[in-house]
């Protein structure tokens, strides 16, 4: 991302350009039961790196189909899905990551829709909420729901735009995106 892109809004309309997912969902993994079949060498850094027995994924197409069936069961562990088998996955912080946002005025209020690094185009609200969690140098580190219990954390980058749009009123700090708020921590922006 540009400083450009930083102090100006990105528009809707390139962030769809660059979805590779926009308009189309991720197969219906959630309906799928397979028996689950053990875990497999792979890892999703906390900044976006997928490992395969220790080696990066280098290519983004493989990627993104492995990104597309993706789990995170009510155990709390990130899954491979298919109809016929299930395996474990090592996520160390979330699976995705937020890295391009528009903001859109509408007469409703204003509407913010993200872009991960998967091709997922995802607009906050109250089906995509955006959480806010404390990071360990004492900043904010924002999360978005893109499907399931799945996540994206905002990169940095991504995180201090997000910053510009913290408003206060008496209840504290937020930011809002389509109807909904979503509370930022006190200290946190």
């Amino acid at each position: 991302m540009t400083n450009q892109q930083n102090t100006a809004s990105v528009s809707l309309a390139a962030l769809i350009s660059r979805a590779e997912r926009a308009g189309r969902g991720a197969p219906p993994v959630e309906r799928w039961n397979p028996d689950f079949c053990g875990d497999v060498d792979m890892v999703i850094r906390a900044d976006g790196t997928w490992l395969y027995q220790g080696s990066p994924i280098r290519r983004e197409a493989l990627k993104r189909l492995f990104s597309s069936v993706l789990r995170r069961d009510e155990d709390g562990r990130t899954y491979l899905v298919t109809p016929v088998e299930k395996l474990g996955i090592t996520v160390e912080d979330a699976p995705f990551l937020a890295v391009e946002m528009s903001r859109e005025a509408r007469p409703d209020g204003t509407a913010l829709t993200v872009r991960t690094d998967v091709g997922d185009l995802v607009e906050a609200g109250p089906d995509h909420p955006i959480r806010f969690a404390e990071a360990k140098d004492g900043a904010f580190r924002p999360y978005i729901l893109v499907r399931g219990r799945l996540e994206a954390a905002f990169t940095r980058a991504l995180a201090i735009e997000l910053a510009d749009l913290v408003e206060t009123d008496e209840e504290g700090m937020f930011v809002r995106s389509n109807g909904a708020r979503f509370g930022v921590p006190a200290g946190g922006a």
